[in-house]
């Protein structure tokens, strides 16, 4: 028991060595996913010279109380919305796949589309959120399902399937060299081990993620507010005045 508790200590020790990426893919189940999580971190690499990418696996056509809404408007919608905060933000390019909003899972046909953009940009870092995490009690939320899956493929995608040459053999004949990214940044609401210092680009993660406007249907004040405030405690552990949190992963192998 003593040495399990060991463990999880050094899993969870602060690392402060900076990233310095030159190339960072973001993957996501929904247009806003990246931006709730990590836009502050997005730009702040982008602003560092790093080239940003977004890959979005859903259509996010489920994502409204709107009687009059369809998810075919709504998928358009969402996408326009998901390009106007990445320009915001400074990404370089927003990669969209389709499958139908609230049933993503982690098959092998998505972990082909995250593996061949990861082979396409090569990404020194990939960005998701955190598979692992069902729920915080103490934000009183529930991960949503396509969340786990979109983070699960992520994982996957990056060891050992985008690594392995002899993976997905169709993707090598079309010219998508393996690739070994080298950290993975985990958007958890728990824990974390690693943060980004966003004390530059915070006003523009609100910007980007209020050009989510179909999303937001509660007090955007408020909402800023309780991400500032979660900002603010997150920086506390590193340093930081302002900072996004993630549980960071080295790839040793």
């Amino acid at each position: 028991m003593q040495a399990y508790e060991q463990y999880n200590e050094r899993m969870t020790e602060p690392i402060f060595q900076e990233l310095k990426p030159s190339v960072v893919l973001g993957v996501a189940a929904h247009p806003d996913d990246l931006d709730f999580t990590a836009a502050g971190s997005m730009a702040a690499f982008a602003q560092a010279g790093a080239k940003v990418y977004y890959l979005i696996l859903t259509d996010g056509g489920k994502g409204s109380d709107d009687p009059s809404m369809t998810s075919e408007k709504l998928r358009d919608l969402r996408r326009e919305e998901q390009r106007a905060a990445a320009k915001i933000l400074g990404i370089a390019d927003v990669f969209f796949c389709d499958y139908p909003d609230g049933a993503l899972e982690n098959t092998q046909e998505v972990k082909r589309d995250v593996v061949k953009i990861i082979r396409k940009v090569k990404p020194d870092v990939v960005v998701a959120m955190d598979p692992s995490v069902l729920y915080s009690a103490e934000h009183g939320s529930i991960n949503h399902p396509d969340h786990r899956a979109a983070g699960q493929a992520a994982l996957d995608a990056v060891f050992p399937l985008a690594r392995d040459r002899l993976t997905f053999p169709e993707l090598l004949q079309e010219g998508y060299e393996p690739h070994k990214t080298q950290t993975v940044l985990l958007a958890n609401f728990n824990e974390s081990n690693f943060a980004v210092n966003i004390s530059e680009t915070i006003e523009l993660k609100f910007k980007a993620i209020a050009a989510h406007a179909s999303q937001i249907t509660k007090d955007f004040a408020q909402m800023e507010t309780n991400f500032r405030q979660w900002s603010a405690a997150a920086s506390a552990k590193y340093g930081y005045t302002n900072a996004e949190a993630f549980v960071r992963i080295d790839v040793s192998v």
